[in-house]
């Protein structure tokens, strides 16, 4: 293989790299909300993102799943409440992805 042939798989590699857990678009709106906040309640999220109850609920669980959200559910005044954080290992993957990105961007894009 070529140098510029290796460079070119280089550069590939990087898409590769791309946390797919992330990178779903609704996912990641999720994730850049709570990234400036200190927690957010679960209607909050839903009309943030335009996303039905069932399909946040899913990504919710692909988030928790994967350890960058923890769940908290309470009751406020006997109404139920869901709280949602960003864990410090969802602040550190949000990180790596924009990182990748940016690679991604400078890399091929360019």
């Amino acid at each position: 293989m070529s140098a510029e042939e290796n460079s070119g798989k280089e550069q590939l590699q990087s898409i590769a790299d791309i946390n797919r857990t992330i990178h779903a678009p609704a996912r990641l709106m999720i994730l850049a909300f709570l990234s400036v906040v200190e927690s957010a309640d679960f209607t909050f999220l839903m009309n943030q993102t335009g996303l039905t109850r069932g399909n946040l609920s899913s990504h919710l669980q692909k988030l928790e799943e994967a350890g960058y959200i923890n769940i908290e559910k309470e009751f406020v005044d006997r109404v139920p409440r869901t709280l949602i954080r960003l864990t410090e290992n969802g602040r550190s993957a949000i990180q790596s992805y924009r990182d990748t990105m940016r690679l991604v961007v400078e890399q091929l894009l360019m």
